[in-house]
């Protein structure tokens, strides 16, 4: 069968699609250890909240009516009121319902937001879409209609106590100009777990201020929901930044409710692509959210049992990585939110997608690091050096993948390149 141009680019096998098959083919095998894809924890202290809030919301009528009618394409207007209020209550931002619209997943909205604001413009310009610290998100690699809409550069790298290390953006060779169409970071970042700073932050606020585009920061992990963030940082908004947030690490990725905070022409624009892609965004996630907000319970929970689960986590992690691995070449980056450890193999023999079979033969399911540095031209050592890891697992299958690992990378070790 022969594609269109469209279906041949998203048709393709791509990272993402095999992060989300080995995700599904690691749930059906109960033998895999799965320390790749990102599904959030099976917190009980949640999976226990939400149970017996759907029977509550089942006794009094509201999930049936979330299941059986549409909301709007911008969304579920009492969800999109009680979260403008929370904002505006907790962090004083100048922001109403109209500043906000859901959609049918973060990714969902990446893919809306990069064409939007990149690629082929009526003026006959080609604009990309501009990732100041590479290594970043492997969705977003593939989500662009035209090829190379992405522009990436080499973080700083700060070599730190303790076999870790962290990333900065080098604003020295920071290049934006009129061939950039936004400038977009997660934040905490996955994959790495780095957490850009507040100078970072504000500085590029003044760069995209400057040339007139928008600043996308991706906040899945961040505040004031799911708060699986461990710096003291400040949450940052203001009309020309695109806060995008998500359902999916309270422990609701099912629901797939993407969450876009921007200007009222940006929110109405992601809201007429709604209507015409999928008719409106899902109303259960909504739902489920409105009802947490209204409990008082959204923000309290994040607080106090979301994100002291991830932190004891991503503790014990570390430790296990760092008695299994002895290595001087051996390093993790600063763990500083998110669900995921990076890990730095430095002049490792073999490519971590190598690596990546080699563990995946052995039943561990982790992502090779190549996937995440997205449009970054050059050759660099680097890339082919560093993996991520998902630390959400039960702590026995975190110690018997973490051994494997091990073992795998001491082989590696022992060949020349």
């Amino acid at each position: 069968m022969e594609f269109s141009t469209f279906g041949n680019k998203f048709a393709r096998y791509s990272g993402i699609t095999q992060l989300m098959d080995d995700l599904n083919d690691g749930l059906r095998n109960p033998d895999a250890i799965m320390l790749g894809g990102g599904n959030p924890a099976q917190i009980p202290d949640m999976v226990k909240y939400f149970n017996q809030l759907c029977e509550q919301m089942t006794a009094t009528g509201e999930l049936t009516a979330a299941l059986t009618n549409y909301d709007g394409p911008q969304g579920k207007n009492v969800f999109l009121n009680a979260l403008a209020q929370l904002l505006r209550s907790t962090y004083g931002w100048d922001i109403t319902a109209k500043n906000i619209a859901l959609t049918n997943g973060s990714q969902n909205a990446f893919f809306n937001l990069f064409n939007l604001l990149a690629g082929k413009f009526s003026d006959g310009s080609n604009k990309k879409i501009l990732l100041p610290l590479a290594p970043e998100y492997i969705g977003y690699g593939d989500s662009g209609l035209d090829d190379n809409m992405f522009v990436s550069y080499r973080p700083e790298i700060t070599l730190l106590n303790n076999g870790q290390f962290k990333y900065h953006i080098d604003f020295s060779h920071l290049v934006v100009d009129d061939s950039i169409g936004a400038i977009c970071a997660s934040r905490p970042t996955n994959p790495t777990g780095n957490v850009l700073t507040d100078e970072e932050i504000r500085h590029l606020d003044e760069l995209a201020r400057e040339h007139n585009i928008p600043l996308i920061i991706d906040n899945a992990y961040g505040m004031p929901f799911p708060d699986i963030i461990f710096e003291d940082v400040t949450p940052f908004w203001n009309d020309n930044t695109i806060l995008c947030m998500s359902l999916s690490k309270l422990g609701l990725p099912g629901v797939r409710c993407g969450i876009v905070i921007a200007s009222e022409e940006l929110t109405t624009a992601i809201a007429n692509m709604n209507g015409v892609l999928s008719l409106a965004p899902g109303g259960v996630g909504p739902a489920i959210a409105h009802k947490m907000i209204e409990n008082q319970d959204l923000l309290q929970l994040s607080e106090t049992v979301i994100k002291p689960f991830y932190l004891r986590k991503s503790q014990h992690a570390v430790e296990l990585l760092q008695t299994a691995i002895t290595d001087d070449r051996f390093r993790i980056h600063k763990p500083e939110g998110a669900m995921f450890l990076w890990l730095w193999f430095k002049d490792l023999p073999i490519t971590t997608m190598a690596l990546y079979q080699r563990l995946k033969a052995r039943g561990v399911l982790i992502v090779p690091g190549e996937y995440f540095f997205i449009g970054l031209d050059d050759n660099w050592s680097h890339t082919h050096e560093c993996l991520r890891m998902n630390y959400v697992q039960t702590d026995d299958d975190m110690k018997r993948g973490i051994a494997i690992i091990a073992d795998e990378v001491k082989k590696a070790y022992q060949q020349t390149k």
